[in-house]
């Protein structure tokens, strides 16, 4: 079922990093009727708010952005807040879709509900192939069983609900709190931070083995918008770059882009995390013709170049 433009879609964590870019790009498509629920006005892990925002804005579609997660320090201090709050995100407002007839249900999964030791590039077939890295467990395992509840209501409901596996995002409007913070926005706080301050050396968790792939936020909503549009499908769908770096590699790149020139020490005591992470894109590209544009250190230098004028000194 198509979506038209002037259709009511609702983007759930639309005022966050990812959902802003998706504001424009769906604004700038032509998409006339968009809204966001605001957490002081729904707060979507109660069911009766829930029940109140399908029934003032009688959307076509939703597109389920909001979610709480961090880096891996937050999803180790936090896991059963994680899983709680996107595990009854999800329920409620996939409930709710098939109650209220919707024609397009778009659930934004993580790939942290990859299995730990999953062979890379990650496949989709490879999701229940053993148990996620710890550190991201709960989060990962509420929003891989959004995945099922969205195959089970397409089966019995006929809700169409799609669920997609974006990697790790990045760009300018990042979350640079290094308490909450994934690794690119914290790196590069570090570094800016410690080359104005004139400062030797950066410390940085782990080892710095671990490998991961990451998006560029504007590409990534790009993606959501195909699949809003093309993806009618019960399987889920990896979002990425198809590209693998070393967190190592990734550290030094930043470093020289900000223009630190000190000694980068790793502290091998705090957690790498899973240790590979590279998905196989081929689904997006043959299913939705998605593929990234964004060359990696062109985001990073966007990146570094929004947080210096941000946050200047």
């Amino acid at each position: 079922m198509s979506i038209a433009h002037s259709d009511t879609i609702v983007v759930t964590g639309g005022a966050g990093f990812l959902g802003s870019y998706l504001i424009e790009k769906l604004k700038a498509r032509g998409y006339s009727s968009i809204f966001v629920p605001l957490i002081q006005d729904f707060d979507l892990t109660r069911e009766t708010d829930v029940e109140r925002l399908y029934a003032s804005t009688r959307p076509a579609a939703v597109i389920h952005l909001a979610a709480e997660v961090g880096g891996i320090g937050a999803n180790r201090d936090n896991p059963g807040r994680f899983f709680y709050s996107n595990m009854a995100m999800g329920l409620h407002l996939i409930e709710h879709a098939r109650r209220n007839g919707l024609r397009k249900f778009l659930q934004v999964g993580t790939i942290c509900a990859y299995p730990k030791f999953t062979p890379v590039p990650f496949k989709e077939a490879d999701l229940w192939n053993g148990y996620p890295e710890e550190t991201n467990a709960p989060y990962g395992i509420a929003k891989k069983a959004l995945l099922v509840m969205c195959q089970a209501y397409r089966q019995q409901y006929n809700l169409n609900a799609v669920y997609v596996l974006p990697v790790n995002l990045y760009g300018p409007r990042d979350n640079f709190n290094l308490q909450t913070s994934h690794v690119i926005p914290a790196l590069v706080r570090k570094f800016v931070e410690a080359r104005r301050a004139n400062v030797a050396f950066v410390d940085a968790w782990g080892t710095g083995s671990a490998s991961r792939e990451f998006l560029y936020v504007e590409d990534a909503a790009e993606g959501l918008i195909k699949t809003i549009e093309k993806y009618n499908s019960a399987e889920p769908m990896n979002l990425g770059s198809g590209q693998e770096i070393t967190i190592k590699a990734l550290a030094e790149m930043i470093a020289k882009l900000t223009g630190f020139k000190g000694e980068i020490r790793w502290d091998p005591s705090k957690p790498d995390g899973q240790p590979r992470r590279c998905l196989d894109v081929s689904r997006a590209k043959r299913e939705i013709g998605f593929v990234a544009d964004t060359p990696f250190e062109e985001g990073l230098k966007r990146t570094i170049q929004w947080f210096e004028q941000r946050y200047p000194a």
